[in-house]
Parts: structure tokens; sequence; C-alpha cells
């Protein structure tokens, strides 16, 4: 069987094709769009221009699924059409404009899934998931290689760049009000508590961008997956001004995320040291490899 399966975060929607022969799915492509559709809410709602948005990248992944033997498509959402107020209206419209029913996942269902998947491929049984995504973060304390804990807080790379940065890079001023936000929102977690995690699971694109902008300052492999926590305070401090030093380094290596990289990367730094944690292994997979492992494999095979 083929599947495509289509997220539809914030700041990204990305499709995804994966050949599944057993429990064994294998990518076969992937792309996305940079929709933003974050930045198309107004006063918590969704406008008619984000839904039209929305509609139009899905119209075109379907054309380019028209191509290629595709058993299911299948379009989840995250926080894009969770966190506003009009998501029942926004998901009849799109049903209505591309023929497709989006499978909306809660913010505690993103965070398993999200372990799910990362876990497939990470050899980490003790510490905190993290999941930096546009609109919302996900946090999944484990052990064991069990989930004690998974909930989602309204803050990502894009809502925070959108509610704190005037400007294409935050100043110093802007800086510490992100990271106040950050803080206000973990002092609310009380299930998860200030127990030290050491080693953090990063998933989603702001986490593997940090990543690629480590091993490029810090001259590492390509292939390294780790990060220190010490380095994403250096690397902040190296991107601390709206210099074109700063944006170059930025566009060298991460340029479609020129405005979202340092928010996130702030996010990730403050929640490490909140927990205490002392590197990062940055994992490939994450929710859409845990919905499929979860939801359509599994539907599957108890389909028969």
């Amino acid at each position: 069987m083929i599947y495509a399966l289509v997220d539809m975060g914030s700041n990204t929607i990305r499709l995804n094709v994966y050949k599944c022969e057993g429990n064994d799915p294998k990518l076969l492509f992937g792309t996305k769009s940079n929709a933003g559709l974050i930045g198309y809410i107004k006063n918590g709602v969704l406008t008619q221009k984000g839904i039209r948005k929305a509609c139009s990248v899905l119209n075109e992944f379907k054309s380019l699924l028209s191509n290629f033997e595709i058993d299911k498509l299948i379009v989840f959402a995250t926080a894009s059409l969770r966190n506003i107020d009009n998501t029942e209206d926004v998901l009849a419209a799109i049903e209505e404009k591309t023929g497709i029913k989006v499978d909306l996942i809660s913010g505690e269902e993103e965070a398993i899934f999200d372990f799910v998947g990362a876990t497939k491929v990470v050899d980490v049984t003790d510490g905190l998931l993290v999941d930096i995504g546009g609109g919302s973060t996900e946090l999944v304390a484990f052990e064991n290689g069990r989930i004690l804990h998974a909930l989602s807080i309204p803050i990502g790379s894009l809502s925070l760049y959108n509610r704190c940065v005037s400007q294409l890079l935050p100043d110093k001023k802007e800086r510490k009000k992100m990271k106040d936000v950050i803080m206000s929102e973990l002092e609310n977690i009380e299930n998860i508590g200030i127990k030290p995690y050491k080693i953090v699971c990063g998933v989603g694109g702001s986490i593997r961008a940090a990543g690629k902008l480590n091993n490029s300052i810090f001259e590492l492999p390509d292939n390294n997956k780790e990060i220190k926590v010490s380095n994403i305070k250096k690397i902040l401090k190296l991107l601390a001004s709206d210099s074109r030093e700063s944006i170059e380094t930025i566009l060298q290596v991460v340029p479609d995320r020129i405005h979202t990289i340092i928010p996130g990367m702030i996010i990730l730094n403050v929640i490490a040291k909140h927990y205490n944690s002392e590197s990062i292994t940055v994992s490939n997979n994450g929710v859409r490899e845990g919905y499929l492992y979860s939801k359509v494999l599994k539907e599957r095979d108890n389909n028969g």
C-alpha cells in the first residue's frame, strides 16, 4: 500500500508519501509549502484568504499525486486549525473546496504521535521529547521507553514571532519578552513538574533547523544529530543582532526559516534550561510517522 500523508501545520503544510509493506513504512518522497496559515488568523479566526491558501496547497498536492499510484490520501491538522475559533467552518470549507475531510488531532494526540514516530529511530529510553512547531510546542516526558505525561502548549516559533517581534530579527527587548512568554507557559505546567531531563529528543522543523545551524557553525558532520545545550546559547549570541552577518548566516543554512529560527531556538533554550537538559538528540521522524504507525497502519491491520 502507498499512503500520501499531509500534515497541515501552522507554518508549513507537508506532504510525505510512504510505501507500507508490513509495519515497515519507507518514505518515497516528500514536499512542503511554507503556507504560514497562522499569519492569516485575525482576532482568533482563520480568514477567507487563509482558507483559500490552505485549499490551494491541498489542491496542488492532489494534482501532484495524480501522477502517481496512491492507494490513500490522508490529511490531518494540528495547531493550525486547532487553535482557532472557527475550526468547524474551516474544516467544512476545506471539504467543500477540495473534497478532503481533514482529521483534526488534539495537542495530546500530537505529542503522543511525536513520541511514537521519534522513538522508532532514536534510541533514547528516558528523557523529554520536544516538538517545536509553528503554532504550538509539544512536550512528552518518558521513562523506560514509556510515556509519563504528554501535553501541548500554545506557543510555537511562528506564533511567538508574530506576538513579540516587530522586524525581521528580534532585538534584545523582544528576546526578553519571548523568554518571559515561554516561561509563563512552562510555569503553568503541573504534571511534568521540574524534574531534570538530561536528554531532550528533538522533533520538528525548528529543531532540525537548529541542528543544521549547530553543525554548520561548529563545523560538525552534516549527519551529526546531537546538539549540546551550551551550543544553543552560543548560536543565539552569534545571531544576537539584526546585522548583515546574522542574516547571511541564517540564509546560508536555513533560508526558509529566516524569521522563525531565533524564536524557535529561544523556545528550545528556555525549555532545556528549565529542565536542566544537557543535550538534544535530533530526530528526523515525528508526528507524521507517529500518525502513520498509530492510526493508519493500525486501522489497516484492524480491518484485515
